[in-house]
């Protein structure tokens, strides 16, 4: 197994990791409801699943059946 020849100081390891950085989630708003979600995820709207402005699951409908 490979070992360093020299120490790394404290200083060049956190220069490595300066470049790791946490992103902020990208938030979309659905055209439909005006609702924000995540991107490509589907969200409730008032016990309405929907998708890209479009309804997938209505949980009124299955109540009902």
């Amino acid at each position: 197994m490979a070992h360093p020849k020299r120490k790394i100081s404290k200083t060049r390891r956190d220069k490595r990791r300066t470049h790791y950085k946490a992103v902020a989630p990208q938030v979309a708003v659905d055209p439909t409801t005006g609702e924000a979600h995540l991107y490509h995820r589907a969200h409730w709207h008032e016990g309405k699943l929907y998708y890209r402005g479009q309804i997938v699951i209505d949980s009124a409908e299955e109540i009902q059946a």
